[in-house]
């Protein structure tokens, strides 16, 4: 193998195999390094692919989806068992592997399997065990070695009783009680599927409300149905003071709160906030910069403090999605070699979240358009009303747009319901195109569907600005 190449990549994950395929692509000699004996990251090993498939197996063996329906009440099967439950996890993430290891293959990236520790602004020293370190030099470097969950050293992890996201998927058993430290993402998704699967759940989280990022009804509506649909408690406002586990046979936790309230549970899965992976990486001497959580600063061509060193993905934090970890690291290759093909990430990013039942938003909310100053109006269609709800038993999911008053110009959209992350791409498109909610109201939608939902919102909202314009006595005269 050659020692040098154009570009050196750290990192398999969704960042790091398209930054690597972008770079391949225009024709540059690309080595990536993973730690990890397979490719994928977290997104395909611990994070976003399981959760996502659990999800969906949680749903089938509880029967969730069919609940109610034509008269009959499904209940979780009796017999399941830890392998039922993990059975297609595993299928699909070893599909993953396959398609990860292809697509670097058909791009002839050269991998490398190791720990990779930057020497300088060019050279990297990869290490493995019993082996000789071998040092490759590059051109451009990318670091794209994701985040890991935050542990905090009073926190009793044990990987069975005590576990955080990367350990949960090790379970021997499903566990009947589980409290989840955290009303973030992790948290909440994981809650809604071993709720879904008849574990009794506890979600303690520090703040007002679930998914403080998201729109205020989408979190009340997703903690009014977690709670009511799944039986899941929810204690907002809540600290943990110290979490203990008995060292017994039965391995029991117990949750003690700030104002004394004490917690039995199986499993605790701590959820409280992720890191940058970037530890014994040898950044900070090469001259990189970080912040106090261990993620990379970058400026909007995503280039480190270190002109030939770059860094994409949930390195450099927020938004931290598999989705926008692509494209910046595709943005990235296209600055790092002058490549007159993608400058910049979309500012339209959509956001979803698999919990139970799915949420997702795209653009403005109301709390950001009020803090921007933005004069605007809403219109919402509940499942309720749409036959295509009815057929599926999904009535409480609902369509929020958010438009401006004045031309009516979508701003931002929310979705909480039955395939939220897969309909919100429709709105995501008329923001990107500054499309207005006449879209909706002159567009045809296959019936019955989910997404003639929109139609509606639009209608309610036009209804909503009508009634404020009659209560005004018109829109204000804009002179040209």
């Amino acid at each position: 193998m050659a020692d040098h190449f154009d570009l050196l990549v750290i990192g398999a994950g969704p960042a790091g195999e398209k930054g690597a395929a972008q770079a391949a692509y225009f024709g540059k000699k690309v080595c990536l390094v993973e730690r990890a004996p397979k490719p994928g990251g977290n997104s395909v090993n611990t994070g976003g692919l399981p959760s996502k498939t659990l999800r969906e197996t949680a749903l089938y063996f509880s029967g969730l989806r069919q609940r109610g329906l034509y008269g009959v009440e499904y209940r979780v099967k009796s017999d399941i068992t830890i392998s039922d439950f993990m059975f297609r996890e595993r299928a699909v993430v070893e599909s993953a592997w396959q398609l990860v290891g292809d697509n670097l293959a058909k791009h002839q990236v050269t991998t490398v399997q190791g720990h990779a520790r930057v020497i300088d602004a060019h050279t990297v020293e990869v290490s493995r065990f019993r082996e000789e370190n071998q040092r490759i030099t590059a051109d451009v470097i990318l670091v794209a070695t994701g985040s890991h969950p935050v542990r905090p050293e009073s926190i009793p992890f044990d990987g069975e009783t005590v576990v955080d996201s990367d350990t949960l998927l090790t379970l021997p058993s499903i566990p009947a009680r589980m409290v989840v430290v955290g009303g973030g993402v992790i948290g909440c998704e994981y809650a809604g599927t071993f709720a879904a699967l008849g574990v009794r759940v506890t979600i303690i989280n520090s703040r007002e409300r679930l998914l403080t990022q998201l729109d205020p009804d989408v979190s009340d509506s997703l903690c009014a149905q977690m709670t009511g649909r799944l039986g899941v408690q929810v204690m907002l406002n809540s600290e943990v003071r110290e979490i203990r586990v008995d060292n017994g046979g039965n391995r029991i936790a117990t949750v003690v709160l700030t104002d004394g309230t004490e917690l039995v549970a199986d499993c605790v899965l701590y959820s409280v906030g992720r890191s940058g992976a970037t530890h014994d990486m040898g950044l900070e001497e090469a001259g990189v910069r970080m912040n106090s959580r261990g993620f990379i600063l970058v400026d909007d061509k995503f280039r480190t403090t270190v002109p030939s060193i770059f860094a994409a993905g949930d390195v450099i934090g927020f938004p931290a999605l598999a989705s926008t970890s692509m494209e910046q690291a595709r943005v990235a290759m296209c600055h790092a070699f002058d490549l007159r093909y993608k400058q910049r990430v979309s500012p339209v990013l959509p956001y979803g979240v698999w919990t139970v039942p799915e949420v997702s938003m795209v653009g403005e909310t109301e709390e950001s358009c009020r803090s921007k100053g933005l004069s605007y109006e809403t219109g919402t269609s509940s499942f309720r009303g749409n036959l295509r709800g009815q057929i599926i038993g999904d009535l409480d999911g609902f369509v929020k747009l958010i438009f401006r008053r004045d031309d009516q110009r979508l701003l931002g959209c929310t979705i909480v319901g039955e395939g939220a992350c897969e309909l919100i791409h429709l709105a995501a498109a008329v923001i990107s195109f500054d499309g207005t909610i006449d879209y909706f109201i002159q567009g045809v939608f296959n019936y019955p569907t989910l997404s003639d939902a929109y139609k509606y919102a639009a209608y309610d909202g036009l209804q909503r600005l009508a009634r404020r314009i009659g209560a005004s006595g018109g829109l204000p005269r804009v002179e040209g």
